[in-house]
Order: structure tokens, then sequence, then C-alpha cells
């Protein structure tokens, strides 16, 4: 069985390590099995791509696509073109694709123009908001998908309503928790942690990073006014995404309590997560983390494609409206937030049984 694992953007790595992980096991029991890992260059940033490959141990890639700016369009068709290339050149029986980003798509296209089977790692979740690059990202990907692994029962009944065959899903749970279960005991402190006078369970931290919250210089900067006015002034840490940079320094708009950061490593990222107050985010793959780690998260977005997070775990969805960010930190503050729970299968072992299906199932 030829692997070829595909991983793209910051999301990937985190969920390629466990799997990498578990194929490398199998191949010291001596299963017939073997990979190569691309990276496509999607993110090109050292902090949100070459950190995380040092930080999780992950195998250096095989190839490097270098695929870096441009427009969506302009990347999906550069990283189709290198990617066939390489499927050329490396032949592959099952590619494996994760998460929802632009490299997902592409290589799943390739794959399947090439006749190679695709399996989607994280098939399944949808947000039902067409407006989010990832929707269409994910919609794509899944309906020219093989092998489905989900990370809940919601995503199977997503996949189950668009007519996939029950045989070809398999709930397997969550190989970003994996990730976060085996660094747990690593996080570590950032360097501005003492300097800002952190103090665990008494600051929050901040990520924003959708086009709808910071493609704007208004509607970010009403957003800043409304977590700032509403926090008690405490300290926020606010790792600032490459793509809010851009909007971010022109806004006039400036509060003492919060407090801009370059973006910041998997450890060091996840430690100012774990001891913080609550995290205010717009992010999908943050409110996973949260739910497992018991940090309440108020997510700013009117969707998500994870409800378990906010079904089972600690997440809610309060969107960007002042007024309900207002009533949600009032909630926080007022010791009325919810506990949460770990959902199903999020307990640490999703990658292994990702590779024990490869290995049971797919292979000739």
């Amino acid at each position: 069985m030829k692997l070829t694992i595909v991983a793209g953007a910051r999301p990937n790595f985190i969920k390629i390590a466990p799997i990498i992980e578990a194929v490398n096991f199998k191949i010291k029991q001596g299963v017939n099995i073997s990979y190569r890992l691309v990276h496509t260059g999607q993110h090109y940033d050292e902090k949100m791509s070459g950190s995380f490959f040092k930080e999780l141990n992950i195998t250096t890639p095989n190839i490097n696509l270098e695929v870096k700016e441009g427009t969506t369009i302009q990347q999906i068709a550069a990283i189709m073109v290198k990617f066939e290339e390489e499927l050329i050149q490396n032949s592959s029986d099952l590619v494996l694709v994760v998460g929802d980003v632009n490299s997902t798509l592409a290589c799943a296209l390739v794959a399947q123009k090439m006749g190679i089977k695709v399996a989607h790692v994280e098939g399944g979740i949808r947000s039902g908001d067409w407006n989010m690059p990832e929707e269409i990202n994910r919609l794509v990907t899944d309906s020219i998908t093989n092998y489905f692994f989900t990370t809940s029962i919601y995503a199977n009944q997503n996949l189950r309503r668009s007519g996939v065959e029950n045989e070809r899903i398999f709930f397997v749970g969550n190989t970003m928790i994996d990730t976060l279960n085996k660094n747990l005991s690593r996080l570590k402190e950032p360097k501005f942690f003492k300097e800002y006078e952190l103090k665990e369970k008494d600051y929050f931290v901040l990520t924003l990073h959708r086009p709808q919250n910071v493609d704007e210089v208004e509607s970010l900067n009403e957003l800043l006014k409304a977590i700032s006015k509403n926090t008690r002034n405490k300290k926020i840490i606010f790792p600032v995404h490459p793509r809010t940079k851009v909007i971010l320094d022109q806004l006039s708009f400036e509060t003492n309590n919060i407090i801009r950061a370059q973006p910041l490593g998997y450890l060091e990222f996840n430690f100012l997560v774990k001891n913080s107050l609550a995290v205010l985010t717009d992010s999908g793959g943050i409110t996973e983390e949260t739910t497992v780690m018991g940090v309440p998260c108020i997510t700013l977005r009117d969707t998500t494609e994870r409800p378990e997070t906010s079904i089972v775990g600690t997440n809610e969805l309060v969107g960007t409206n002042p007024e309900l960010i207002k009533k949600a930190l009032e909630k926080l503050f007022a010791g009325n937030w919810k506990k949460g729970s770990i959902p199903e299968k999020w307990d640490g072992h999703a990658a292994m049984r990702i590779v024990d299906i490869i290995c049971n199932n797919f292979s000739s």
C-alpha cells in the first residue's frame, strides 16, 4: 500500500502528525505500507508552517510544492499542476487529504482525475454557509471522496443525507485531539507571558481571520471595540494572523487591554489557551481544542461546522453583534458558563483507527 499524505496549512500539520506516527508504527511491525508526505506550501509563514513540523516532530516532507502567494483560484490551480507532477513521478494507491483548505480540494481533484482513490480525514463537516471558502472546499472534496474518516456523529449524518453509503463512512474521532493529548505535557510558556504579567485564568485569548470579520476596516474596528469594552479591562492576547494584520494596521482604534502578538507556535499557543479565562475566536479548530481543555470559548460567527463543540463542549456561537458579545461575557463573568464534556471518540486514538482501517480494508 503506497499512501500519499497531503498537508498545506497549519491545521493540516496538526492533524497529520499522529497519522504519520501511526503509519511508522505499522511499518516497524512489518506491515506492507509506505507513504510520501507532500507539503503544498500553501502556508509559507514560518510560524504558520515550518515551526509546526519541528514542534510536533513531523517527518520532513518528501517534497514541498512551494505554492505560495496568489488568489484562491491561482493557488488551487498551481497546487493541481504541481501535485499532478508529483503523482506522475511517484505512484500512489491512496491519497489522504485532511481538513478543508485549498490544498485539500486541489489534491483530491487531481487524484481522482488520475484514477487514484481519495480518503478525506475530517470528511462530512458542514457549516451550511457558502460564503465561507472552506465550506466550498468541503462540499467539492466530499463529492469526489471514496472513503470518509469522520470526527463526529453530525458529520456522519451530513454524509448520509448527501447519499454516501455507510460502508464508506468510518467514524474514527479527531486526530487534532490526538496531537493535543500527546503534547499537553509539553506546552511551553510564551516569552511574553511574564513580560505582560499574565496570570492563570485572568486573561483572554483572541484570534480572528475570517474574511467576514477582518477584511473591512470598519467591521473589524467595531468588533474589537465590543470585545475590549466588555472584558472588564482584563488583558486580551491577540496573536495576529497575517491576513488580519493587513487590515489591523489601518485601524486608528487603540485599547490598553488588547495586546497584539506575533503568530505563535503550537506549544506556545495552546499553553496560552489552556491557562486563559476564555477564548474569543472565529476559528473552528480552536473550538475543538478548548472543548477538550475545558476552556470557555466564544465563537464570533453565526454558524459552525463543528456543532459538537457547542452541543457537547465548551463553545457557544455568539456572532458579531456587540450586544450578544456583551451578554456572553456577562454570563462568563457571572460564573454561569457551561462545563462541557468531551465528544465521543475524542480519546487520542483516532489516527491509529484510521491507519488500521487503511491497512485492513484498502490494502491489496
